[in-house]
């Protein structure tokens, strides 16, 4: 099973979002590894968003983020990278596709609701940025065969 990180931004959390977005990806059969609410320091986001450090917006980005605390949350399944990513839509809300989360409730790039791994190897480097080894768990699900294949996990 493979592992992504999604981040309920600040502006999911004073909208009243979090249940709402939390549930698409329940059901859509994926699972809970670690869920928690955090407040992100510059240097989390200096290093989350490195790679932004000299677009134009790195700063309102920053301050965004900060305006409230937000929720992180590793997710589980099959594909998870993927599949989340299809969920979440085009980063920028205003071109993501009506029926994905950023499509439904975004309008902007900066303040899009959520935040979600681009790839397996970032994945990974995110879930170890916010958290600790003993802050997830692995657990299969019992009912878990009613939603894949046989030999799909």
């Amino acid at each position: 099973m493979e592992k992504t990180l999604i981040i309920l931004k600040p502006s999911a959390i004073e909208r009243g979002l979090v249940g709402e977005i939390l549930s698409r990806f329940e059901r859509k059969r994926l699972f809970f590894s670690g869920l928690k609410m955090i407040q992100l320091s510059d240097a989390i986001l200096n290093e989350h968003y490195a790679h932004l450090k000299d677009k134009p917006f790195f700063e309102s980005l920053k301050l965004a983020m900060q305006a409230t605390p937000v929720v992180v949350c590793c997710f589980e399944g099959k594909d998870a990278v993927r599949v989340v990513r299809n969920m979440c839509g085009e980063t920028n809300a205003r071109n993501a596709k009506p029926g994905t989360i950023r499509g439904d409730y975004g309008m902007c790039v900066v303040r899009n609701v959520i935040h979600a791994s681009d790839s397996i190897e970032n994945a990974k480097v995110e879930i170890n940025r916010f958290f600790k080894p003993e802050e997830l768990l692995t657990y299969r699900p019992s009912n878990i065969d009613f939603f894949y294949g046989t030999g799909e996990i």
